[in-house]
């Protein structure tokens, strides 16, 4: 739970220095480049566009851009299809800020879980502060009500897991 509350005060903190106008300096050239990070991987697939404008709406770019290590159980945009008509595009509404970063860092956990991993597990506490369920069997694995169809996207600051649903705390 420590590194929950870490990870949330890290995230406010990199908003506020946002906010402000401070940015972390830059590791030497080579370092931690070697792969892009979360963010700009899923900005270099067609397939992540809703969720890349999610996360510019959520003012969560540069947090999922920083150091990490991150899971990222990214929807598809064939996911984002599935919510009822308006809700994405309510989602992205300023007034809904809020309801937009609660959701998408319940998609987020810290730390790398690859899938030899999530196997094992029945739960992991998001970013968000909540409970996702995990449950692998036979047919495959499933965080909450979402089928994971691709796993273990690494990049530069953690790996991505591609579900097809978007899960809701």
């Amino acid at each position: 739970m420590n590194i929950v509350k870490s990870l949330i005060t890290s995230l406010t903190l990199m908003t506020a220095l946002v906010a402000t106008g401070a940015h972390a300096g830059h590791h030497e050239k080579g370092e931690m480049h070697s792969m892009p990070t979360i963010v700009e991987t899923a900005a270099g697939n067609a397939d992540f566009s809703t969720l890349v404008a999610a996360l510019k709406a959520a003012g969560l770019v540069d947090v999922l851009s920083g150091e990490g290590p991150f899971t990222v159980f990214a929807p598809t945009n064939a996911a984002f299809a599935k919510l009822p008509a308006g809700t994405v595009e309510s989602l992205l509404a300023p007034e809904n800020k809020q309801k937009l970063v609660d959701i998408l860092t319940y998609h987020v956990v810290p730390g790398a879980v690859y899938a030899k991993d999530v196997v094992e597990l029945s739960e992991a506490t998001t970013v968000q502060g909540g409970t996702v369920d995990i449950s692998a069997s036979a047919a495959g694995v499933m965080i909450d009500n979402a089928n994971v169809v691709t796993t273990d996207i690494k990049a530069s600051n953690g790996v991505i897991h591609v579900i097809d649903s978007v899960i809701l705390p």
